[in-house]
């Protein structure tokens, strides 16, 4: 496992962590068993940064958490999120109280006085530019509630906005193969202020594993079923926005440059680790195999010139239009 400068914090992360998204809920069936032991083998990886939510299995994620860093003897930095507790999720929302009430619940979930990172939950864009909230947050860091605070965006206006203030230490933003735009400028202005990027759906919610078929079926509370138009939050967290069927024939074209031995999955995050302005991508894993294959991505050779070239001509192809001027 290789490891990159977090921002300013002095940390140093691995660049394949842990997405917690799924071990919480809204990706079916989950067995916290499994679970555990997924996050046992990220650790014995040399995973050292795992990524969660307050929302994510309503705790059932920050708990599992606690869990695994009792039975553990490694330093592993969590960060967390908050404000998509909200009902309804609406930027007046964003109030001192209430996110002080959100931080302190996250910290008994996780058991912890200092709450390692937190992160803005995809809040509404108007947040961005009430300065109050963010004075809110060094509040917190002064008080010793948090150690650094970041954002979760879904655009990319979102999160060049956000790196305007001078204590943002992360955004979190999709960035895969199927979404490209971070790259264009967003990363290069990342990387100038030393503001670190976690790249979420680094697997465009598993499309970009390969595995998935026009077949394929998924249970009711799976976003993969109930989210692909936005249902139940941003259509964009679900196969990045990308209809299903078109995210289907993209993989089909990309299948042709994974080398031998290697899978479309460990391609995949490879591609996303080739960018400087990256920290770490943040795949999840419900078993320990798919922890495997993820982490095997960090020691792989780079990617040609050519092969870089035929992604992007895939997504200028077939994905583009669909999302670039979206998010």
């Amino acid at each position: 496992m290789k490891y990159r400068p977090f921002g300013r914090t002095g940390w140093q992360v691995s660049e394949v962590s842990f997405g917690a998204w799924a071990i919480g809920g809204t990706w079916g069936q989950v067995d916290d068993e499994n679970s555990l032991a997924a996050m046992h083998r990220a650790i014995d990886l040399g995973v050292n940064f795992i990524d969660t939510a307050d929302v994510y299995g309503d705790g059932r994620s920050e708990r599992l958490i606690r869990k695994l860093r009792s039975e553990r003897s490694e330093e592993i930095i969590v960060a967390t999120k908050a404000g998509r507790r909200l009902n309804p999720h609406v930027a007046e929302g964003y109030t001192f109280e209430n996110l002080r009430a959100f931080l302190n619940r996250s910290r008994e979930n996780l058991g912890v006085d200092t709450l390692d990172l937190v992160q803005l939950h995809c809040p509404p864009t108007s947040v961005y530019y009430e300065p109050t909230v963010f004075q809110a947050l060094e509040s917190f860091v002064s008080e010793g509630l948090i150690r650094y605070w970041g954002v979760s965006v879904e655009k990319v206006e979102e999160g060049l906005k956000a790196i305007g203030f001078p204590g943002c230490q992360s955004v979190q933003i999709i960035y895969n193969m199927f979404r490209q735009r971070p790259s264009d400028l967003f990363l290069r202005e990342a990387e100038k202020k030393k503001v670190a990027v976690l790249a979420r759906l680094p697997l465009s919610s598993g499309m970009l594993t390969g595995k998935m078929t026009s077949a394929t079926k998924f249970e009711p509370d799976d976003h993969r079923q109930f989210n692909r138009e936005g249902a139940g939050f941003d259509k964009g967290e679900t196969f990045s926005g990308v209809p299903y069927d078109v995210g289907l024939a993209a993989v089909k074209e990309l299948r042709p440059l994974v080398p031998n031995g290697q899978t479309l999955t460990e391609l995949a995050l490879k591609w996303i680790l080739m960018d400087s302005g990256v920290t770490c991508a943040i795949p999840g894993g419900k078993r320990p195999d798919q922890v495997e294959q993820n982490c095997r991505a960090s020691e792989l050779p780079d990617l040609s010139s050519s092969s870089l070239s035929s992604v992007r001509e895939v997504y200028d192809r077939l994905i583009r239009e669909h999302v670039h001027d979206r998010w």
